[in-house]
């Protein structure tokens, strides 16, 4: 494995590119660059903390969110967030989900892209750099390799050096750690459709179902590879949210930037001292590399805006680090906008502006659709009805005259009880109705019982009577009643004549 060595720190890459008046152009080059092995140096600071509690808060609900119960009464099940697939239903505490709800998934779906735009637009990719699943899995898998096998310089230095017995050991524990949290990443992923408990009795005695087993190889394999094999390159080339994100991204949004006109030139404190002295320009930033050192992506922000920098802020932490060692202001890199700088340069006040027209639009399309979604939570019925009006023939006239009409009618009861319901029919006087298969008189409504969480599908016939006449297409009304009277779904369609 190649990387290069010199006098400031082992296996440090080259200083980048300087530029007095801002970061330097790339050169021209092969579209894409042979891969070099990243060695993320540990850091300590205000962003590292914030990635660390993330990390914890999210790993920890995924985890442990399906064994949380919740009790939905007797015959219902009691894990709290459950996609029960047997009984195609979605459950999420108190909220049931039915397919024919799929509506609400897509809303959600909506409501979290207009939320990353909004991230974007505020904070530029905020989420890659401290909620995106590789991010936070790949914190976690570095964190084993810290601890198996030393930080960036003894990591470096070992992998250039002879395998040994103690070497061997190492990345024996820390390939077996990646397993261990691979593998069960992928477990608590399958618990997630099925009764926890249950499931993993079932998978420690190897009698859980094949696809479970199947599911668990296939996220094991992917969450081992991406996360401790793939890394950057995930963020780099596989992931589409960079080309994205550049598209959205505008110049008053915030992103981790190196502020060159307080970083350049570029000099040792030895030589930025005497410059001082002789009333000479010099920079703050001491080409120190640390920020280099601790990227995860491995890119030097110093170059500017790069594909490859998910805005995680460490490089902010190792510039901190080292300015407070020299007795300098903080925050030569930080988030900031090029405008500022710019700004800065013209010897005018920092404006940023949070508020704009495109963050103004994300957030009322958020608390729209989000109201939206649940005002219709909060008023859904807990009974369904749906009509479909038969399409060959669309009415049939009878012997005596009378026009009968044919419908489909499925029934659903949402509830976690018993419920028999009374279907009638409005908007045309004098009609008579019959389910096929149950009754043999016609009546102006018809009963329906349906057990507890269930749907009924029934053929149901509808008849204008001898001699009334009606018009080619009459809107009518089909609705639903339960045992008390009340209204609980309603339906449209047609009668048809001739």
């Amino acid at each position: 494995m190649d990387f290069r060595i010199d006098d400031r720190q082992a296996g440090e890459i080259d200083s980048p590119a300087r530029s007095v008046s801002g970061p330097a152009a790339d050169s021209d080059g092969p579209l894409y660059e042979a891969r070099k092995q990243v060695y993320p140096q540990k850091i300590d600071g205000t962003f590292r903390r914030i990635k660390w509690a993330i990390l914890i808060v999210t790993l920890g609900i995924y985890y442990a969110l399906p064994f949380v119960r919740w009790d939905r009464g007797p015959g219902e099940p009691n894990q709290a967030v459950l996609v029960d697939l047997d009984h195609h239903r979605f459950y999420f505490f108190f909220i049931e989900i039915w397919p024919q709800e799929v509506y609400y998934l897509t809303g959600l779906m909506i409501l979290a892209a207009l939320t990353l735009f909004l991230m974007n637009a505020l904070a530029g990719r905020v989420w890659c750099g401290y909620l995106c699943p590789q991010t936070v899995w790949t914190d976690l898998f570095l964190m084993i390799e810290r601890l198996a096998e030393g930080d960036r310089r003894d990591r470096m230095r070992k992998d250039a050096g002879p395998w040994t017995l103690e070497r061997v050991a190492e990345k024996t524990i820390k390939h077996a750690l990646w397993l261990a949290i691979a593998w069960w990443t992928g477990g608590a992923w399958v618990l997630y459709f099925n009764d926890a408990p249950t499931l993993v009795r079932q998978l420690a005695t190897f009698q859980a179902p094949a696809i479970a087993y199947i599911w668990i190889g296939i996220l094991t394999f992917t969450t081992y590879t991406l996360a401790g094999f793939m890394r950057e390159q995930v963020c780099v080339y596989m992931c589409p949210w960079p080309r994205i994100q550049a598209a959205l991204t505008d110049e008053n949004a915030l992103n981790v930037t190196y502020r060159y006109d307080r970083g350049e030139p570029r000099m040792s404190a030895k030589k930025a001292k005497a410059s001082r002295a002789r009333n000479e320009r010099a920079g703050d930033c001491v080409d120190c590399n640390q920020c280099v050192a601790v990227c995860p992506t491995g890119v030097d922000i110093r170059d500017g805006a790069n594909m490859g920098c998910i805005q995680c802020g460490l490089c902010i932490d190792a510039c901190d680090n080292v300015m407070r060692k020299l007795g300098r202001d903080e925050r030569l890199i930080a988030y900031d906008t090029d405008v500022n700088i710019k700004r800065r340069l013209e010897g005018k006040q920092n404006v940023f502006k949070p508020v704009r027209v495109r963050t103004v639009l994300y957030t009322v399309l958020i608390v729209a659709i989000g109201g939206l979604m649940a005002g219709k939570l909060a008023t859904r019925a807990d009974a369904g009805l749906a009509v479909i009006h038969d399409r060959n023939p669309l009415f049939v006239t009878l012997s005596d005259g009378t026009i009968r009409n044919a419908y489909t009618v499925r029934f659903s009861n949402m509830a976690s009880r018993d419920r028999a319901f009374t279907l009638s029919v409005q908007g045309l006087k004098g009609l008579q109705m019959e389910i096929v298969g149950e009754t043999t008189q016609r009546h102006e409504s018809e009963a329906a019982a349906l057990g507890a969480d269930q749907t009924r599908e029934v053929r149901l016939l509808l008849f204008n009577g001898a001699g009334n006449a009606i018009p080619n297409s009459t809107p009518l009304t089909f609705s639903i009643a339960d045992e008390t009277g009340r209204t609980v779904a309603t339906a449209k369609d047609f009668f048809r004549g001739p």
